[in-house]
C-alpha cells in the first residue's frame, strides 16, 4: 500500500484495510462530510469532496517506528501535495490502544502530539527553511519538514466540549502554508472565510472557540498553540518543540 492514499482509491478499497484503518476512515468521512453540512473546517470538507486531500495510516503513536512512517507519509505527500488542489492537506489517522482511548486525558495526548512531532524531525533531512523562523514564539514561526512549513491540526479522542477537536482516534492534519495564500487575513476571501468557520465553530462546540485562535501573521499569533487546543481555554506557556534547542543528528534505536 502507498504511503498516502486517495478518497477515490480508499472509497474502493476501504473494506480490504485493517478494522482500525476502516474504521477511522469511515469517522473521517461522515465528519467532514456530514449531511447537514455543519462541519466548521470549510477547505477540509471542499478537499474532501473534491478528492484534493491525501490519507495516511501510522501505527501507536507512541512507537518510534510510528514517526518513521509519518515521515514517509510527508516525504510522499510532499511530492504530489502541490498537484492536488488549492485544498489539499494530509489527513493522518494512528492506530490508537484501547489503553489509550481509556486512560488517556487531553493533556495526555497534547504530550504524545508534541512527542510525535519531536520524533519526526529526527527523521528530516532537509534543512529548516531560511524565510521560516525558527523560534516558535516568532509570530511566523511554523512547523517544518522536508523544507515545507506546515499548519499542524490535532484532535483526539479526549476532547467532548470542543467537538470540533474529538476525533475517534490520534488524529493529525498537516496544511501547506501555501494553501493560506488567499485565506488570511489580508484577503476579503479570507477575512469572510475566518467569520464563516469561526461561526460554525461556536455552532459546533459547547463553548466558545479559544482565545488561541489567530491568523498566521498576526504579531500576537502563535501558531504551535493552535496546533493542539485544549478542551476548555488553557494553554501551555511555552512551547514543546524542542528541535532547535538539542542536537537530534541520530536516530533513535527502534
Amino acid at each position: 500500500m502507498d504511503a498516502v492514499l486517495e478518497k477515490h482509491w480508499l472509497d474502493k478499497h476501504v473494506e480490504t484495510l485493517p478494522l482500525w484503518q476502516q474504521t477511522a476512515y469511515k469517522a473521517f468521512s461522515a465528519m467532514v462530510a456530514d449531511d447537514a453540512n455543519t462541519f466548521p473546517c470549510i477547505p477540509a470538507r471542499k478537499g474532501y469532496l473534491s478528492n484534493e486531500l491525501r490519507y495516511g495510516f501510522v501505527g501507536d503513536p507512541r512507537e518510534v517506528h510510528s514517526a518513521k512512517e509519518l515521515a514517509a507519509c510527508l516525504k510522499a505527500y510532499n511530492s504530489c501535495a502541490r498537484t492536488s488542489g488549492k485544498y489539499t492537506s494530509l489527513a493522518v489517522f494512528f492506530e490508537t490502544p484501547e489503553e489509550l482511548l481509556n486512560d488517556y486525558e487531553v493533556e495526555d495526548y497534547r504530550q504524545l502530539f508534541w512527542s510525535v512531532l519531536n520524533n519526526l524531525t529526527i527523521y528530516d533531512d532537509v534543512d529548516w527553511p531560511v524565510d521560516i523562523p525558527s523560534d516558535p514564539s516568532n509570530y511566523q514561526w511554523e512547523f517544518c519538514f522536508d523544507g515545507e512549513p506546515y499548519f499542524v491540526f490535532c484532535a483526539t479522542p479526549a476532547h467532548h466540549l470542543r467537538k470540533s477537536r474529538y476525533f475517534p482516534t490520534l488524529f493529525m492534519a498537516f496544511q501547506p502554508r501555501w494553501v493560506f495564500a488567499d485565506m488570511n487575513d489580508a484577503t476579503v476571501f479570507g477575512r469572510n472565510l475566518k467569520k464563516l468557520i469561526r461561526k460554525r465553530i461556536d455552532a459546533y462546540d459547547a463553548i466558545p472557540g479559544h482565545p488561541d485562535l489567530k491568523w498566521y501573521g498576526q504579531a500576537d499569533n502563535h501558531e504551535w498553540k493552535q496546533y493542539f487546543i485544549s478542551d476548555d481555554d488553557r494553554s501551555p506557556a511555552t512551547c514543546p518543540f524542542f528541535k532547535m534547542y538539542q542536537n537530534l543528528k541520530f536516530p533513535p534505536q527502534e
